[in-house]
């Protein structure tokens, strides 16, 4: 009897259902996003790529994820293994597609993951240097966080939801209270809306900002992987899902608006390109105080831990759904019997983070520039390529069933996304040299390897296929099947 067969049957402990309301998972899925540390890390570099216009470009995007959104929340009402995303591709695409989807979430989870833990050593270096004047080394930073966050995934998902909810909190109020303070004392020269006028949105920097902006989004789309312990999913996941791209499209157009005022149209893009990392933190100083500023350094420390448990407790059900189906080791099927986790796939998962870590540290590789960015790289293109596939997939998995989803759910609003989508990895892979500051040669090798892992997927489906076929019959099966 497979794992997957134990659990269910009750002979084993299984993921705590019922558990996580609308609420729970768009906090998960939002934290993973890191609200704080793309506003404060990254648009400034928007601002200077596409000037005033950079808030329009958070639009564009969320508006093209809304429209995925509508044929993949279709989908979760009609396919409930827990595979999620690779399960989806299996049922349009076959099997073979879906093994290489399935690899392809592996790597681009793990890699949105693990390349964090060199910002959080970076960051909380910074705060320390800022907060009381004194140095610290990254590594052991990081490999705490990668402790802290083992033990995070390894309590329940409650407990996990608890905790992303007070830290996104913190994160997105700090941000409000700096829009606050601009907007009540009208900015430098008055408050307007002319980052949104086409003459201002229509620049050749847009197709930079709209890179910046897809990946921006990265870990909304996870809402699916909570299926088996969310109340009522058919409705759920799918509100959860709306309001994590709805929440995130706008709330990063506005903080990104206000802080153009704040320096004034003409000099916002001169003063993002003399000190990006510092753009906010002069802002808030100004609008608000420096004990604002202050909070701003501790927040995003936090906003960065919350990202990592959000991807962590994915990483782990995308591992513990693949070994219960016998593609995984089945040891990481095993679910903790009192806060019902799936415990050893945590413990696989921060030892590969630890490996990765302690690998690029030995190497003398910097933590941000080559830790970060190299790792984040492919895993942000990776799910890029999981999205379109999963767009992709849902028209070609209605047109084979009997269903009553209108043409608008299962083939326009799909296939309009599948487009849409293909020119979102276009205009990242085509700035690739913005997000890595790396050599042609090294950006060559981050993007080659997401076709290559999905190659390799396909690969692995066909090997089992002709050498295990009861592993490839059981791949991405519903639960009564």
């Amino acid at each position: 009897m497979s794992a997957t067969t134990e659990a269910r049957a009750g002979s084993a402990p299984d993921l705590r259902p019922g558990t996580l309301g609308t609420a729970d998972i768009a906090f998960f899925v939002v934290s993973a996003a890191a609200p704080l540390t793309v506003m404060a890390g990254v648009a400034p570099i928007a601002i200077v790529l596409g000037g005033i216009g950079a808030p329009a470009g958070y639009l564009l995007a969320g508006v093209t994820l809304a429209i995925f959104a509508v044929g993949f929340t279709t989908m979760s009402r009609n396919v409930r293994s827990g595979g999620a995303f690779y399960a989806y591709i299996t049922r349009g695409l076959g099997k073979p597609v879906g093994m290489g989807a399935a690899l392809l979430a592996m790597i681009g989870y793990n890699g949105m993951e693990i390349g964090v833990y060199g910002l959080l050593g970076t960051a909380t270096a910074d705060t320390a240097h800022a907060l009381w004047g004194i140095d610290i080394p990254w590594l052991p930073v990081s490999l705490a966080g990668l402790l802290l966050i083992w033990w995070g995934g390894f309590r329940s998902i409650d407990f996990g939801a608890k905790v992303l909810g007070v830290l996104l909190l913190a994160e997105t109020g700090i941000l409000l209270l700096l829009a606050a303070g601009v907007l009540i004392k009208g900015g430098q020269g008055g408050i307007g809306l002319d980052s949104f006028a086409p003459g201002h949105v229509l620049v050749p920097g847009t197709a930079a900002v709209l890179a910046f902006a897809f990946s921006a989004f990265t870990g909304f789309e996870s809402t699916v992987i909570y299926r088996r312990e969310a109340r009522d999913p058919a409705r759920t996941i799918p509100r959860a899902t709306y309001i994590a791209v709805g929440f995130l499209g706008l709330f990063y157009a506005f903080i990104v608006w206000t802080v153009i005022p704040a320096f004034g149209d003409e000099a916002v893009v001169a003063a993002a390109t003399d000190d990006p990392g510092g753009l906010f933190f002069a802002a808030i100083t100004t609008y608000v105080g420096g004990w604002a500023a202050d909070l701003m350094h501790v927040f995003i420390v936090t906003s960065i831990l919350a990202s990592l448990l959000a991807f962590h407790n994915a990483i782990n059900r995308y591992g513990l759904a693949l070994s219960e189906e016998g593609v995984l080791p089945t040891a990481l099927a095993k679910v903790h019997p009192r806060h019902r986790s799936p415990h050893v796939a945590g413990i696989a998962q921060t030892v590969l983070g630890a490996a990765v870590v302690l690998g690029f540290a030995a190497a003398g590789a910097d933590p941000y520039t080559q830790l970060l960015l190299w790792v984040n790289t492919p895993g942000m293109i990776g799910l890029m390529a999981l999205m379109l596939l999963a767009a992709v997939a849902v028209p070609c998995y209605f047109r084979g069933i009997g269903h009553g989803e209108g043409r608008m759910r299962t083939v326009v609003a799909p296939v309009t996304a599948a487009v849409l989508l293909v020119v979102a990895i276009w205009l990242v892979v085509s700035k690739v040299a913005l997000f890595t500051g790396a050599s042609p040669a090294v950006n060559t090798v981050l993007v080659a390897l997401v076709p290559a892992v999905f190659l390799l997927g396909i690969a692995l489906a066909l090997w089992l296929r002709r050498s295990r076929p009861e592993v490839y019959a059981g791949f991405a099966t519903e639960p009564n099947e």
